[in-house]
């Protein structure tokens, strides 16, 4: 059997983990070894990121939410828990995003929630 001398793919792999690691700090954008680690590394932390990000805008969400609903006179609690029970299908997303561009809807949608005067 011959031999078989994998330099074409070894530098392929190579080449695409430096690539990746483009842009990196010193050593690490140049040396294969470090390299490799930080890619790694990174991709961890974009993993990670992807979770986070769908926390934090859940938080500003409930956030705007809490802010138009205090001004309003009621907590978020309260109107949180009042949509639920009259059934009023809007998620956190568009509640904000009502109370940011549509504060007279927002607060029509409290006043029908809450049942205020």
């Amino acid at each position: 059997m011959s031999r078989v001398k994998g330099a074409v793919v070894t530098r392929r792999r190579r080449n695409k983990v430096l690539k990746a690691a483009k842009g990196y700090w010193g050593a690490k954008s140049k040396h294969f070894k470090m390299a490799k680690q930080a890619v790694m590394k990174s991709g961890n932390y974009a993993y990670i990121g992807r979770k986070h990000r769908k926390r934090d805008f859940r938080r500003l969400w409930i956030t705007r939410i809490s802010a138009a609903c205090r001004s309003l006179g009621v907590s978020y609690s309260v109107f949180m828990d009042a949509v639920r029970k009259k059934d009023i299908n809007l998620n956190r997303k568009m509640l904000s995003e009502i109370a940011i561009s549509d504060m007279d809807g927002f607060a029509s949608i409290v006043k029908n929630a809450c049942s205020l005067g």
